[in-house]
């Protein structure tokens, strides 16, 4: 699991989020997301039917897009998306049992932090990458504050508030990748307008980390 992470962070390092997606929705805006290079798809759990859309997306996307859960707030939602195929745990908070459950499954925990003692517990208990949320909020010189007490080599992927605009901020902050939500991804936008703004966004990462 390790390696196809760092191969999707290599590959392009934006985690797309789909906040209140519908099965219906789930494979167009797929298709729209990786055709404009996005390789990690996160359906959030408070989204109508969101098993149900993970379950399709895990099936039709290449093996080289990594399919998972957002908003995991408990650790028998793990069990439940390793049976269904799903590869990655992405959380708002910091919760070492369900850190516990991801690993348990083998699925990769991006874990939500904002603060050192949740960054540290969740690299000790287990998370592959931090999820630092509310990233605008924060600034992007937040990150390299709390990256100074991190592991070396901690991938911190900023999330919630972040836009072409300040992307390249939190880029030359430290960030390892960023979350796109609502600026990306709006429940009932059409795939067409979902593509146009992934390829700016996509084109934009490129341009910063070349």
């Amino acid at each position: 699991m390790t390696d196809i992470f760092d191969s999707a962070l290599a590959a392009m390092p934006l985690v797309a989020v789909l906040r209140g997606i519908t099965p219906d929705e789930a494979i167009p805006v797929a298709d729209a997301l990786t055709s404009a290079g996005f390789t990690i798809l996160e359906v959030t759990l408070n989204s109508p039917d969101p098993f149900n859309s993970i379950a399709q997306l895990v099936k039709h996307c290449a093996d080289d897009v990594l399919v998972g859960a957002g908003t995991v707030l408990e650790a028998e939602q793990t069990d439940r998306l390793a049976a269904l195929g799903a590869k990655l745990v992405i959380t708002p908070n910091t919760d070492v049992e369900v850190i516990r459950g991801a690993v348990r499954n083998k699925l990769i925990p991006v874990i939500g932090c904002m603060t050192p003692s949740e960054a540290l517990l969740a690299m000790k208990t287990g998370a592959r990458a931090i999820k630092v949320f509310p990233a605008a909020r924060l600034g992007a010189a937040y990150l390299k504050d709390i990256s100074a007490v991190l592991p070396t080599g901690t991938q911190i992927i900023p999330t919630g508030g972040v836009t072409t605009q300040n992307m390249k901020e939190f880029f030359d902050a430290g960030a390892a990748g960023a979350g796109l939500g609502s600026n990306l991804y709006k429940a009932g936008r059409p795939a067409d307008e979902i593509h146009k703004i992934a390829c700016e966004l996509v084109a934009e990462w490129r341009r910063i980390s070349a």
